[in-house]
């Protein structure tokens, strides 16, 4: 599948933020039509490390028969990305 999104605003070593269309799976369905989510990455300075905080929000745009699965299927999708992120990090 082709993975689409825009850049919003970058502000490096702070913030990053970004807008896609959900769990657009489904190569027989056009999403552009549909408002898309979100996404906001912060890096906050925490004592000698760097907390990183993700949240995506825009799901209640979402067409109803799509927005319970794509909220399901993103809530275990970011959750195996920043554990991705924490091995990348932290290699230990």
């Amino acid at each position: 599948l082709r993975w689409e999104a825009t850049v919003k605003a970058l502000e490096p070593q702070h913030y990053f933020s970004l807008t896609w269309h959900p769990f657009a799976v489904d190569p027989a369905v056009d999403y552009s039509g549909e408002e898309p989510t979100l996404v906001e990455f912060t890096l906050e300075p925490a004592g000698e490390g760097t907390v990183l905080r993700v949240v995506e929000s825009g799901f209640d745009r979402l067409p109803a028969h799509r927005r319970d699965e794509a909220f399901r299927m993103n809530d275990g999708g970011w959750a195996e990305q920043l554990e991705n992120i924490a091995r990348h990090v932290d290699p230990a």
